[in-house]
């Protein structure tokens, strides 16, 4: 697997990642946890894993190298 995205778009996915799934969690430890915060969860997740492989595999698959 091969990186397809640049520096800077990896450390905006970690931080958004990061933020999303802080602020989903917390969501869920407020309020009984319901569909959508697991969700957020997960798509926070995802864009915290993309960054730190540098690998995105909806770019991958538009064919689109952003690096």
């Amino acid at each position: 697997m091969k990186q397809n995205i640049g520096t800077v778009n990896a450390l905006i996915r970690i931080t958004g990642g990061l933020t999303l799934l802080a602020w989903s969690t917390a969501k869920m430890s407020w309020e009984k946890p319901s569909g959508q915060q697991l969700i957020w969860s997960m798509v926070g997740a995802m864009k915290v894993a993309e960054g730190m492989t540098r690998y995105c595999p909806m770019t991958d698959m538009l064919g689109l190298d952003q690096k």
